[in-house]
């Protein structure tokens, strides 16, 4: 097998495939330099004891959501705590093991094109002293961004600026994540939040999001995030020891999961981001597991990242907030405060069952959330501008 791209899923994938003995893998990926991406930062919630425990940045056993009004909810997920994943880190940890097993091996190169060969499929990439290699094997997996994003019926884009702050004094709860912060200025069309990763006492990081139709400006972020960070968490003396910024779509795209005979797509580009929410690590994850299961089983066809059921519910959810029939800091801070931590954690991660969701949709504005589910299936869908992607901290 030959995966491309040795981001979350690229390197997730090939490690369970040399785990599970399900196939050998070589993994393409950038050589140092301008074509690799800036460190990225992942966060997901599990019951831990996972295979990337060891690259686990920092951990947070209680969660919080602030109100509009500045009410604040501090729940308890156990037996998940919410985890930070530093790519760095993840991939030295994913590079070892690959170097440790006989079935696994790292190229670095530039993926120029990848296509359907007879008896397989045909990667073609560029070593960095500019020879040209051609690699071929039964399948390859390929996580590399969209050129452009499939036509949908609702587009929004969870855009994001966020500093890694340290402070003169002891400022941050390290036992408490801030996952959805209401108190800031709210756009005219969508929502927006603060987000709060206590790293030490006197660290963090502090970020502005908002889910929109276009993403801002640095400078609108920069300010929104000096607003934030000074005026509602009152941080009067710190100092911005680094920076990231991103974009990523929130889409009710059908993203083809297949390009060829031979060829599938994983990540983001394979639809596992989860469209209401930006979540993309856990997904990763479990569509990994399934997908060495199959190879391993002989199955030649590769599941799906999420299941329909789960599309449907992001599909209304995200019609919802684009047309403004739902307030949504009212929404997000309702579902925490009217639901279980655990069994609320779990339905964002698409793990519950339709009696448990059920039961949570009767905690929504059910009025507007049912006008909304009958008229999805009958939208059209549009092509709309590509954003400048990124990958979401969360």
């Amino acid at each position: 097998m030959v995966v491309v791209g040795g981001g979350a899923a690229g390197l997730s994938l090939a490690h369970r495939l040399v785990q599970t003995g399900a196939a050998t893998v070589t993994v393409v990926e950038p050589p140092d330099g301008p074509g690799r991406p800036a460190e990225r930062t992942w966060c997901y919630w599990d019951e831990g004891g996972g295979d990337f425990e060891e690259a686990v940045h920092a951990t947070w056993p209680l969660l919080r959501v602030h109100g509009p009004d500045g009410s604040a909810l501090t729940v308890d997920p156990a037996p998940s705590r919410y985890r930070m994943v530093r790519s760095a880190a993840f991939e030295r940890l994913v590079h070892t093991r690959l170097a440790r097993s006989p079935g696994g091996s790292l190229l670095r190169a530039t993926a120029d094109t990848v296509r359907d060969v007879p008896g397989g499929a045909e990667v073609r990439c560029t070593a960095p002293g500019g020879r040209t290699l051609v690699l071929r094997a039964r399948r390859v997996f390929d996580s590399r961004p969209l050129p452009a994003l499939p036509p949908s019926r609702t587009q929004l884009l969870q855009h994001f600026h966020g500093w890694f702050v340290r402070t003169d004094t002891g400022r941050f709860d390290p036992a408490i994540a801030d996952l959805m912060d209401f108190r800031v200025p709210q756009p005219r069309h969508g929502l927006a939040f603060g987000y709060v990763l206590p790293l030490a006492p006197d660290r963090a990081l502090v970020e502005y999001t908002e889910f929109s139709r276009a993403p801002l400006t640095t400078a609108a972020y920069e300010a929104a995030l000096g607003h934030y960070a000074r005026q509602v968490l009152g941080l009067d003396a710190f100092t911005v020891e680094s920076a990231e910024q991103g974009v990523i779509p929130m889409t009710d795209a059908r993203f083809p999961r297949r390009t060829g005979n031979a060829v599938f797509r994983i990540g983001t580009a394979g639809g596992a981001t989860r469209p209401a929410t930006g979540y993309t690590f856990a997904a990763v994850q479990r569509h990994s597991r399934a997908v060495a299961a199959a190879l391993r089983d002989g199955n030649a066809t590769v599941p799906p990242p999420h299941r329909r059921r789960a599309l449907f519910m992001d599909a209304v959810l995200l019609r919802a907030l684009d047309t403004g029939r739902i307030d949504g800091p009212a929404f997000f801070t309702d579902l925490f405060r009217r639901t279980p931590a655990h069994r609320l954690l779990r339905f964002l991660d698409g793990a519950t069952s339709l009696r448990e969701e059920w039961g949570i949709g009767l905690r929504t504005p059910v009025i507007p959330m049912l006008r909304t589910a009958v008229e999805v299936p009958f939208l059209p869908r549009r092509t709309h501008p590509a954003p400048r992607t990124g990958e979401s901290p969360r």
